[in-house]
This record gives C-alpha cells, structure tokens and sequence, in this order.
C-alpha cells in the first residue's frame, strides 16, 4: 500500500468517483481533471485532504494543487480510480465541453500560441542579449559598446541576429504550421504555406512603405502584388484556417485511392492564392488598425488610463485566458512599430502579483504546508508563470491578488508615462528587462521596483483590514 492510497481513495471520493471523470492528467505540482459534472465535486472537503494545497477551476478543467509530489499520487491515484493514462492535449479538448464560446474561442486562439511561446521567449532574450552587446554603452566612459569594441563581440551580434531574424520574420511559417497542428491536417503543408507568405521573391513587409513601386505577378487580365507577410500575425492566422478547412473538407469527397495526390494539391493551392490576393490584404489592414488603435491609446493623452486600466485588468485576464489574445497584440505592433509597449506591462504584472505573493509568505511565515505552494509560486511568478500564484495563493485569499492588481497598475502607469518599449516578447517576469529596449531600461526598472513595494506593502495592510481578517476566517486560519 502506498503512502498515497488514503489520500487518493478521498480525493475520488470527494470528486465524484470514477464515473464522474472524463479526464485526468496532471503538470508540474497540480491534477488536472475534466469533470462530466463539476458541481458534484465537494470543493471544501478536497481542500480539507491533507496532501491538497489548493483547487481551481480553468479553462473547463477542475485543478487540484498536490505540490512536487503530484507524479507519484497521480500513478496511485489513477491505479484506484481504474483510469488511463491520458495526455494533456486530450484533457484540452475534453475540457472544451465545459467551456462557453468566448471560453473555446480564447482557447483555440492559446492552442495556436502555445507551441511557438518557446521559440517567441528566445527570441526575446536573444534580441535582449543584442541589446546588451550593441546598445549599451558601458565602455571607454560610457561612449563605446562591447560590439564596438572587439570584432568578436561585432560578429556575435551580427550571428545573434540570424536567430532572432528566423522567429520574428519568418513567424508567420510557425503560426501556419501551428494550425495544421492543432486541426490534425498536414503539418508539411502548414509550413510550405508559410514559406510562401515569406518567400525571399516577395517584396518585405518592412519595405512596403517605402517601396517606390510593388512588383506584381502580371496574368494579363489581372495582377497579384508580391507582398510578404514578415512578422504578420492575422494574415497567417486566416490563412493557415483556410488550408486546415479545404484539407479536412477535401479528405470527406476525394476517394481515398487518390487523396495522398488531389488532397494536397486541391488544399494548397487554393490556399496560397486566397492568401495573397484576399486574406493577406484583409488580415494585414484588421492588424494596422488594431496595432494602431493600442499604440495610439496608449500614447495619447489618456495613456495613463488606458494603462492603469490594463494592469489593473491583466491578471483577471488570465484567470478567464482571455491574456492569450495579447501575444497577437504584441506581435503586431513588433512588426508595426519596431516594439511593444504592451508586453512591459504584462511582465509588470506578473512581478505584481509575484511580490503579493511574497507578502503571504512572510505573514503565513509559520504555516509550513502553505510554505510548499507559496514559494515555488512566487519564483514562478517572477519567472514569468502566474498560473500558480493566483490560484493557488492571491485568489484563494483575494486580498493579496487585488493588491498584486493595484500594484500592477501603477507600475503600468509609470511605464507607459515614460515611454518605455520592449523590442519583443520575453520571458514575462524579471528576466523581461532584457527585452526592453536600451533607452527606456532604467524606468522600466522604475516601474519594476513599484512593481515589487506597492503589492508587498499593500497585502500587509490589507491583512489587517475587515477583508484580511474575513479571508483568514473563511480559510479556517
């Protein structure tokens, strides 16, 4: 008998049993359960289990907070439960059933995105570590950068570049590979796709404004531009849906003897021509004016509100994953305006909500079973992953999470006030400096500082206050 099977016989118990599971997989320190009815699952009760730290509820799935020990529990917890093993993708979309429309449609949008976050954070550190070697003056009295110091240093940051280069021009081929992904058609075909919207024959999307004179394919009877999408993110979006649908509604007529030759055929090249001569023109003038309608607000004289509003807004954003809309955002006004003033503000917040987590340990200082969420919730935090933090700590005593709110906003505030652009999406947390640009670093570190007293101060106060006090009692503290 394992040390877990008293723990995971409850836990059963207390969701509804193995009939009221769809689906249950687990990450780093939480199980994750699709629930076919949610409201038998006894909340109360499940945090009254000793190895529970804590539960939440997004995006349709019902997580339980275990800790570092969740691997093993889930192992003993499944083998009494008499379920399988089920992969996190296929919790996803059962989760889905749970799920309103604006709910599905937050999350398809997070299932295009997620796979290319990775490759989105290195290009932010590596266009961060550009900055370092060839924007910053720190040498010879603060006239001479390290690039221009040594010709190691020049051709590290023209090597860097070829990285940084192949993920943010070439973005839209990620993006149409994603999809292709995610609707289960043909990968390959996503990427030739994207190859086409970013072939080296097309005219650059950075040099369409300064272009004299567009080349055309010339048909006689009509012409086609031969524009590029670099670095476009709703012109990909559109055209990788457009594939992903003629590919899935080609297989259900075309004889399968023949598909492996007319599916690929009947699917691509459609595709490509709707892509540049409809969506690419459509999908490029929605993602100017929705670029320029944020940079604009947030540049105009009431910039300030728009970014107090923001920061105030960002973390309940991702509690409903309605955030994942910003990285479509942020990649716009990239490839718009050379940087974001987005993104500052979301890495803003998750120093925020991390420093109101910071607060919680120091006040449950003697609380030790608190101590295993809280700390690695509050390094995650910082690290750019807010997930723990929030439902694992602010949320459940909400004092510290509006705090982390009012935090954040102010520090947006003094961001947006000074100006201050980031070259690229980064690691969202305190490595986001990097991706700041060189001129606005030293007040983004302003921003960050208030980033990190105003939460922890205002948590403190707020313990003592009727809300403190109400949340501690609600919690049994």
């Amino acid at each position: 008998m394992s040390k877990y099977t008293d723990a995971a016989k409850e836990l059963l118990e207390k969701v509804g049993g193995s009939e009221n599971i769809s689906v249950v997989t687990h990450c780093a320190t939480r199980m994750r359960f699709v629930l076919n009815d949610p409201k038998k699952a006894d909340i109360e009760a499940i945090k009254d289990i000793e190895i529970v730290k804590g539960t939440f509820t997004q995006a349709g799935q019902f997580q339980v907070i275990i800790g570092n020990e969740v691997a093993s529990f889930y192992n003993e917890f499944t083998r009494i439960a008499g379920i399988g093993d089920t992969s996190k993708e296929d919790a996803k979309e059962a989760a889905k059933q749970n799920m309103n429309f604006m709910q599905r449609l937050m999350a398809h949008l997070a299932d295009i995105f997620m796979p290319i976050i990775p490759a989105l954070v290195v290009g932010g550190l590596i266009l961060g570590f550009r900055n370092v070697i060839g924007e910053i003056e720190m040498l010879e009295n603060g006239t001479m950068t390290l690039a221009e110091s040594s010709q190691f240093w020049t051709g590290l940051y023209d090597f860097l570049w070829l990285i940084a280069e192949a993920i943010f021009h070439f973005l839209p081929v990620a993006i149409t590979w994603s999809i292709s992904r995610k609707m289960g058609t043909t990968q390959v075909l996503g990427i030739i796709l994207g190859l086409t919207l970013v072939s080296p024959q097309l005219l650059n999307a950075y040099g369409v404004a300064e272009a004299t004179e567009i080349p055309v394919w010339d048909f006689g009877i009509f012409q086609i531009e031969m524009i590029g999408y670099q670095a476009q993110v709703i012109p990909a979006i559109l055209a990788g849906f457009v594939l992903a649908y003629l590919e899935i509604g080609l297989r259900k007529i075309i004889p399968q003897v023949v598909s492996m030759i007319f599916v690929p055929f009947f699917a691509l090249l459609p595709a490509v021509i709707v892509a540049h001569v409809v969506l690419g023109p459509i999908g490029w003038t929605i993602g100017s004016w929705i670029s320029t309608v944020v940079y604009d607000g947030l540049t105009s004289a009431f910039g300030w509100l728009f970014a107090a509003l923001f920061g105030f807004a960002y973390a309940p954003l991702v509690i409903t994953g309605l955030h994942h809309m910003t990285n479509a955002i942020d990649l716009q006004l990239m490839s718009e305006f050379d940087g974001t003033n987005l993104w500052p503000m979301i890495a803003l917040s998750n120093i925020a909500q991390g420093s109101a987590v910071v607060a919680m340990i120091y006040l449950n200082r003697k609380d030790k079973k608190e101590q295993q969420v809280s700390i690695p919730a509050a390094i995650s935090c910082y690290l750019g992953v807010t997930e723990p933090a929030l439902f694992g700590i602010n949320l459940r005593y909400l004092f510290p999470f509006i705090a982390g709110m009012a935090g954040s906003a102010v520090a947006a505030v003094i961001s947006v006030g000074s100006g201050v652009m980031a070259n690229s999406i980064g690691v969202g947390g305190i490595p986001g400096i990097l991706s700041i640009q060189v001129a606005d670093m030293l007040m983004f570190a302003v921003a960050m500082v208030a980033a990190f007293i105003i939460p922890f101060i205002l948590t403190i106060v707020l313990s003592k206050t009727k809300m403190g006090v109400d949340a501690y009692k609600r919690l049994g503290k």
